[in-house]
């Protein structure tokens, strides 16, 4: 069986689904696709990155807690440069500006309201590979 995998679907833990998502949407440029707090669960998308968030009570079951660390892959040191560019201006919580690291990845951080984690990046070993 070789069949490739559709990009992950991470799930979000926050404390209120309607306030994550209007974050998401008014900070992070998400769209929010459909949910909210009263069903403990919403879908938000930024082109062909989906996550769900997710209450408390719709996370009892299984016992997710926040924080989590969300890694989001880019195509080029330059957008991940403009994407951090674009969530400075806003209310964007910023936990680290982007970096070449000696692990060859471009980076930089960025926090939800709960303290969930998003790392921005690209793999910069991709442009040194030979054929």
């Amino acid at each position: 069986m070789d069949h490739a995998f559709p990009g992950a679907v991470p799930e979000i833990p926050v404390s209120d689904v309607d306030t994550a998502a209007a974050y998401y949407k008014n900070e992070l440029g998400f769209d929010v696709d459909w949910g909210g707090q009263d069903n403990g669960i919403a879908g938000v998308s930024k082109g062909n990155c989906r996550m769900f968030l997710t209450n408390a009570a719709f996370r009892e079951h299984y016992g997710t807690a926040a924080p989590v660390m969300v890694w989001l892959n880019l195509d080029s040191k330059q957008e991940v440069d403009d994407l951090y560019a674009t969530w400075s201006r806003g209310q964007a919580r910023i936990v680290s500006r982007p970096e070449s690291k000696p692990w060859n990845l471009h980076e930089f951080t960025v926090a939800d309201l709960d303290g969930n984690l998003f790392r921005v990046f690209y793999d910069f070993s991709r442009d040194t590979r030979i054929g």
